[in-house]
């Protein structure tokens, strides 16, 4: 093959398959050993290393090192890198050149193939750091939040409205990338921790934003892929960022059945707004043992990270420990404590509903009441309140109207006192897994929240069913 050939070949293999395959090339070419080495360090024959060493000490680009039967071939690259060959004598005649003329795109290639690997590192470093951003705003730590948010840009939207929108992963690029072009860079945008399939975006509220079932943003987002999908959260401030994205989340499981396959999520009265004047001094008084809590190891979590953990839990399950880069065993160690702590059996749906409002209820650092938080009130005396018994019949007014589907109310009832195991609900009701499933899939869109899928609205009905008992 004419030496032309033999560089244009060289060329194409490596704008088509990179480094790799043009050193694969030469090996079949030459026979023998053939790759890239570092001065004084391997990995590679000793002779390469020995030789590329001697390369970059003498500043010279070429060199043959002899040994009894062998001849190393070396010619220098970037960085004190070279391309070496180890060859049998006697060797292939054009073994030099078709290295020399390796050499230029190689050297190419590799420094490609470098800023690729630093662009995609740098890229993951602010995805990591966006994550946790939405981290430090599920747990109430504005200040922090907002000086990483201020360095990676854009600032945070106050007040705002937050986005979740479901697609196909090979998508989110291009979701992301046309939710910042239609909010001219504004939106804060972050992969979702937990949900492969979910972005998590936050956008500057403003009354032109949403219109009564009109929204031009989440209109262009479910235009992008006939699988995307898009729920959002009212008008919210930055400290309310849980609530918002569980706002978003339940709006997600509405429009998943909806054809335009977005939605808003339902106006009507919020529970901790409810609870808030009757339930803090409860709430404080089932966590102060948590936030007193001091770990017998440095390394050992403290009350604030337990609070953290099972927050998590609350809302994402066995998905929490994607949420707090745990191991599932580190996760059921963490609950079991905060058990021991609280005195609560997290495996009854009851005391999850407890711990959860409570954690709600007290989204800052605690205040150590002291006497004051000792005389509070149970949790039934709490969801005896008015306010709170106004809201449990305004939660469940729509599993007795004219739209919900038959035995809406019982199938609710029995999914609660069951724990919310599917499993147990189907046999109390006498049908099926895949039925009784299909029954709380049809319910979600009625109550517009998500049963089924975490963050699951479950805790909340079953607060709504014991205040409406308490009631009776």
């Amino acid at each position: 093959m004419p030496r032309s050939d033999d560089v244009l070949k060289l060329h194409r293999l490596a704008r088509a398959g990179g480094s790799a395959a043009l050193l694969e090339w030469l090996r079949a070419r030459l026979g023998g050993w053939t790759g890239v080495v570092d001065a004084g360090r391997g990995p590679g024959p000793e002779t390469a290393v020995r030789g590329a060493a001697e390369l970059s000490a003498r500043g010279v680009r070429s060199a043959v090192l002899h040994a009894p039967g062998s001849a190393t071939l070396l010619f220098a690259l970037d960085g004190g890198r070279a391309l070496a060959a180890v060859l049998e004598q006697p060797h292939h005649p054009d073994a030099a050149t078709l290295l020399a003329d390796a050499a230029v795109p190689l050297a190419l290639v590799l420094r490609a193939e470098e800023a690729a690997r630093r662009e995609e590192r740098a890229a993951l470093a602010e995805s990591r750091a966006r994550e946790a951003v939405l981290h430090l705003l599920m747990n109430g730590r504005l200040s922090t939040a907002h000086q990483i948010a201020e360095a990676l840009g854009p600032s945070l939207p106050e007040p705002m409205r937050m986005y979740v929108v479901e697609c196909r992963t090979g998508r989110r690029a291009e979701v992301a990338r046309r939710c910042e072009e239609l909010t001219d860079g504004r939106a804060w945008i972050v992969r979702c921790p937990v949900y492969v399939r979910h972005l998590i975006v936050l956008v500057p509220a403003g009354p032109a934003a949403v219109s009564a079932g009109h929204d031009p943003l989440a209109e262009a987002l479910v235009a992008v892929a006939p699988d995307c999908t898009v729920g959002v959260s009212g008008e919210l401030r930055l400290r309310e960022a849980p609530a918002a994205y569980q706002q978003a989340f339940h709006a997600l499981a509405v429009a998943r059945e909806r054809g335009e396959r977005h939605a808003r999520f339902g106006p009507g009265p919020e529970l901790v707004l409810a609870a808030y004047e009757a339930g803090a001094g409860w709430a404080e008084t089932l966590l102060a043992p948590l936030y007193a809590y001091e770990p017998r190891r440095p390394q050992d979590p403290g009350g604030q990270e337990l609070r953290a953990t099972a927050h998590a839990w609350l809302n994402f399950t066995s998905h929490a420990t994607r949420l707090l880069k745990i191991h599932r065993n580190t996760l059921a160690a963490r609950l079991r404590l905060v058990e021991a702590l609280l005195g609560l059996d997290l495996a009854r749906l009851g005391d999850q509903a407890a711990l959860s409002l409570a954690l709600r209820l007290t989204p800052g650092a605690w205040r150590g009441k002291g006497a004051a938080a000792v005389a509070a009130p149970g949790l039934d005396a709490v969801l005896r309140d008015p306010r709170v018994t106004a809201w449990a019949r305004a939660q469940l007014s729509a599993l007795s109207g004219p739209d919900a589907p038959s035995g809406a109310r019982a199938t609710v009832r029995a999914w609660l006192a069951h724990d919310a195991q599917l499993a147990a609900t189907a046999a109390a009701l006498g049908v099926s897994v895949p039925g009784a499933r299909k029954r709380l899939t049809r319910i979600e869109v009625l109550l517009e929240r998500s049963l089924l899928q975490s963050p699951s609205a479950r805790h909340d009905l079953w607060l709504a069913h014991r205040a409406e008992e308490l009631a009776g």
